[in-house]
């Protein structure tokens, strides 16, 4: 392993005469200096012992200075292909100045050598190799810390996809189309189905505030308040309200996320409503028209005593409901703003012969359906529809 030593100079000069003075001056200066009397030791020694200068006399036997500088600079490791060099040479002119900064000096030096000129080139080169060794060291960090922030990420990313459904269920009489696409490996939204005591089928859809790991936890906690509440609670506003009072006495207003949940009846296709601080409800019919119903109470967790009414929606064959995220939102293509919620449920196609085929119709004339176009927020949405 090479050692690397602080503030020691190597000077490197054939002329045992000038060598001395150099390294005498340099010494007074508070410099540790060793010395070499040719190119070929100089290798030898940064390859044992990296100095944090080299001093280098352009005119010597065997390997003059523009030589050793173009093999130290092609070295395989890089603290010996960095190291700072000032060449000092006895030839003036540009042409010579150009001469040593091909050869990969950082400085020169021409002879006969001013002391005071020299101590400040040193001083400078000193500086700038600190510098770049700090910075280094904050690279050094930064990549540790992106590694870490991966991983995290993989681990938020592999919980969250084990909390969103893989299929969708199946339901006689209904069809069922859903689609998740993150901003990143993992997002703010969540959402699920699953039966309330009364035997209604719960659609329910959630955001969280934020993206990345935080956000992942949070729509973790989300499924679990649902599902705590699922079980115990018949009616959505009643569902609604025991997930607010879990989220707030949890983070104390500190957090929110919107939902809106739709409660079922296969049977009948009657539906109770319930949406706090979420994106309307869309409802497409089979006639052509689409509705939409507004969510009336504040996000969960804002409101200690936030109050959940439901409103009741009938569905006959071929209606279907949407749920979805405010990542829905997009810019379609050749136009600037975002849409609104009217214009999204006029995209509602009600002659697409599924849930599926509506679902996707409804991302291809939204941002969301361009995958070659940076989305702003995670994409969810969930498509309920009535059989023919």
């Amino acid at each position: 392993m090479l050692k690397k030593s602080e503030g020691q100079i190597l000077v490197v000069d054939d002329d045992a005469a000038s060598r001395r003075i150099l390294v005498r001056t340099l010494s007074s200066a508070g410099y540790d200096c060793r010395e070499s009397d040719s190119g070929i030791e100089a290798l030898k020694l940064v390859q044992h012992e990296q100095p944090s200068l080299l001093l280098l006399d352009f005119d010597m036997p065997a390997l003059n200075g523009a030589e050793v500088l173009k093999r130290l600079r092609s070295n395989n490791d890089p603290a010996v292909a960095q190291i700072p060099a000032i060449m000092l040479t006895g030839h003036g002119g540009e042409e010579s100045e150009v001469l040593c900064l091909e050869a990969g000096a950082d400085d020169f030096v021409t002879k006969p050598i001013n002391a005071a000129v020299l101590r400040a080139r040193i001083e400078t080169q000193l500086r700038l190799r600190s510098m770049r060794r700090q910075l280094q060291q904050q690279n050094d960090e930064l990549e540790e810390w992106r590694r870490n922030l991966e991983r995290d990420l993989a681990a938020a990313r592999l919980t969250q996809q084990s909390l969103i459904p893989q299929k969708p269920p199946e339901l006689a009489g209904w069809e069922v189309a859903d689609c998740y696409r993150p901003v990143i490996q993992v997002g703010g939204d969540i959402y699920g189905w699953l039966r309330v005591p009364d035997g209604r089928i719960l659609f329910w859809i959630a955001d969280a505030t934020g993206h990345g790991a935080s956000a992942a936890l949070l729509t973790a906690l989300a499924k679990l308040l649902f599902h705590h509440g699922s079980a115990e609670h018949n009616a959505p506003a009643s569902l609604m309200k025991a997930v607010n009072d879990d989220f707030r006495s949890i983070f104390g207003a500190r957090s929110f996320m919107t939902a809106m949940c739709v409660a079922l009846d296969p049977a009948t296709g009657r539906a109770s409503v319930v949406g706090a601080g979420h994106p309307p409800l869309m409802i497409s019919r089979h006639d052509g028209t689409s509705e939409s119903i507004p969510s009336v109470a504040p996000p969960l967790g804002l409101v200690e005593h936030a109050r959940f009414s439901e409103t009741i929606v009938d569905l006959a064959r071929r209606d279907a409901f949407v749920l979805y995220s405010d990542g829905l939102f997009g810019v379609p293509r050749g136009e600037q703003r975002r849409l609104t919620p009217e214009r999204l449920a006029e995209m509602l196609d009600s002659t697409a012969p599924t849930a599926e085929a509506l679902l996707t119709r409804l991302l291809q004339r939204t941002a969301s359906g361009h995958d070659d176009q940076i989305k702003p927020d995670d994409v969810t949405a969930i498509v309920v529809r009535r059989a023919a």
